[in-house]
């Protein structure tokens, strides 16, 4: 498929709470419905993943934090 073929991959930012405090996060559409199927198989919410995630991703950034967590555990099948 060449470049002009390939359908854009929207951002899209969402509000979230971590900790009390409200975030925005931008991710591109797969990585939230990749997050979203993450979260319903641990049995946890969105919300609670990406502050599981935030609480360990030490000085990177949230946004870069959640794509390698998706890629890993998507790897990791």
């Amino acid at each position: 498929m060449n470049d002009a073929a390939k359908p854009a991959i929207r951002v899209v930012k969402h509000s979230i709470v971590i900790a009390g405090h409200r975030t925005s996060v931008s991710l591109e559409e797969p990585f939230w419905r990749a997050l979203k199927d993450i979260a319903a198989a641990d049995g946890v919410s969105l919300a609670a993943l990406v502050a599981q995630v935030d609480a360990g991703r030490g000085e990177a950034n949230l946004s870069s934090a959640l794509r390698v967590f998706v890629l890993e555990r998507v790897s990791a099948k």
